[in-house]
């Protein structure tokens, strides 16, 4: 009875172990994206702002990256390199700026006020 149990046991673990190696279904296209990241701290200039802004103010992105989310736009503006993540809000609308880093040409850190962005 015992090696009964065993091996009942053993199956169960070899069929768990097995589905770990299953692959993930395609995610869906209709997950929201994540939140702004104002809703973490205090707020961030140009938050909310599409492309078409962003270039407008800063000139042609040094950097313009598609994924399937996400679109990064990088601009060097007053001596800092300014990441600009642009997610969409609801399926077929304009991505929007919803968080920003920035830092000094040099990699120092810098926050957006040091490099005069608004």
């Amino acid at each position: 009875m015992k090696n009964r149990s065993r091996a009942g046991l053993a199956s169960i673990l070899a069929t768990i172990a097995l589905s770990a190696c299953v692959p993930a279904s395609e995610p869906d296209a209709g997950i929201a994206p994540p939140p702004i990241a104002s809703s973490y701290g205090k707020p961030q200039a140009l938050l909310g702002w599409d492309a078409k802004r962003l270039t407008a103010r800063f000139g042609e992105p040094r950097l313009d990256i598609w994924d399937k989310t996400v679109r990064k736009l990088q601009f060097v503006t007053g001596g800092c390199v300014l990441d600009t993540y642009l997610y969409a809000t609801a399926r077929g609308k304009e991505p929007i700026v919803t968080h920003i880093d920035t830092r000094r040409t040099d990699g120092r850190d810098a926050d957006a006020a040091a490099c005069e962005i608004r």
